[in-house]
């Protein structure tokens, strides 16, 4: 049953999101605010004992998640074939410049305290 409330505890988070969004047309997506709004909801047990439980629910089912992106990628295929390199190329190159970048700001840091 608290698992259930957590499920509830999530969706009212991200409907409230949602609506501050479109509502107040803010430049950030509903889910993010929503998180946001739930960041400041973990504080209170009332909302983070039901939400951890739904949490390790979810966590332990995660592969389920992934299934509909499997029937995607399989309904596409025509797609991966005609793109595929490119895609991989794309992907591969995002990844490093992702690394470098976060490189930069791990160790940038420590560069200029040591030259200081």
């Amino acid at each position: 049953m608290k698992g259930l409330r957590g499920m509830a505890w999530l969706l009212v988070f991200q409907s409230v999101g949602e609506l501050l969004s479109r509502g107040l047309s803010l430049p950030l997506p509903g889910p993010v605010l929503g998180m946001m709004l739930m960041l400041a909801g973990l504080r209170f047990a009332l909302v983070r004992e039901p939400v951890a439980e739904c949490a390790g629910f979810l966590l332990a089912h995660l592969s389920l998640l992934f299934v509909p992106v499997g029937v995607g990628v399989m309904t596409h295929l025509a797609l991966l074939g005609q793109y595929g390199g490119r895609m991989l190329l794309v992907i591969a190159l995002s990844t490093w410049i992702g690394l470098a970048v976060t490189a930069l700001v791990l160790y940038g840091p420590d560069r200029r305290k040591k030259e200081a």
